[in-house]
């Protein structure tokens, strides 16, 4: 395979792997990391390092869009990255010491996980009572809708803060962003309505992937000629995905994506219990 091949495969998927991160909220990891690993045959350490860049490339083009549009609650994502900042370092030290076959079938189960996240009941119901937590932080908001503007309200604020510390250890762990956590603290223990929860996962994960992507660049997991093209085809993504997420039903696209993560999952826990990695 030529370099050129490479390259434009590389960006394809990439391309794929943004608009994916930026219609679902999980973070573009997800596509780029089984791409690498399994058809290109990189080492899945250098394939988290570009993936951690892809996520951060996927937040910014998407959460430029959706904090412009005002539906991220940028409050409420900067009191949570503090717990996920955290967990990104954790997590990124223990990815050095962690054997590679032991990552890739961490990476299945979080796939496993993230695919029934796509599929579950989501909460599209604004709370007008919240907690006495999320007052006093001032983490309440509103969104805009074609009938006006929806306030909510958040409860469990400790909780959400919890899950977000284990989201930020898998995520400088594995690289994939933990969006499904991110989305599960604010979605099921916050209540916050779906689409306030996606976009405000999506404005986080670049922060979080950041933290972890200084560990994995000071042991040389960085490979110019892999995050290149990977970091310009996430953002052609999520450019993409911002703008079509007004306009989709998001219902079809769950389920297709549903389908092909389940099999990447299998096949990463599959190599990983072969010590293919």
């Amino acid at each position: 395979m030529t370099i050129l091949t490479f390259t434009l495969i590389l960006l394809a998927g990439a391309y794929l792997a943004g608009l994916v991160g930026s219609l679902t909220g999980l973070g573009g990891g997800v596509v780029v990391i089984p791409l690498l690993t399994l058809v290109f045959q990189v080492d899945i350490r250098y394939a988290i390092g570009a993936a951690l860049l892809a996520s951060i490339a996927n937040s910014s083009g998407a959460a430029s869009a959706y904090v412009k549009e005002g539906i991220t609650n940028i409050r409420l994502g900067m009191f949570l990255e503090i717990a996920t900042t955290i967990g990104a370092v954790i997590g990124a030290l223990l990815a050095v010491y962690t054997p590679s076959n032991t990552i890739a079938i961490l990476f299945g189960c979080i796939l496993f996980f993230s695919a029934a996240m796509t599929l579950r009941k989501k909460n599209q119901v604004a709370l007008t009572e919240g907690s006495r937590m999320s007052g006093l932080l001032k983490l309440d908001g509103s969104y805009p809708t074609a009938q006006g503007p929806v306030a909510y309200k958040l409860k469990n604020i400790g909780a959400g803060f919890s899950i977000m510390t284990v989201a930020g250890i898998l995520s400088g762990l594995l690289g994939i962003g933990s969006g499904a956590l991110k989305v599960l603290a604010m979605d099921s223990a916050m209540h916050i309505p779906f689409k306030v929860s996606t976009t405000t996962s999506n404005f986080m994960i670049g922060v979080t992937a950041a933290a972890s992507a200084v560990v994995y660049l000071q042991r040389g997991y960085m490979d110019p000629a892999i995050a290149f093209p990977v970091v310009l085809g996430v953002l052609g993504g999520a450019f993409t995905g911002a703008r079509l997420l007004k306009r989709l039903d998001p219902k079809v696209l769950r389920y297709i994506f549903c389908s092909a993560i389940v099999f990447v999952a299998a096949e990463m826990m599959y190599n990983g219990f072969q010590h293919k990695f």
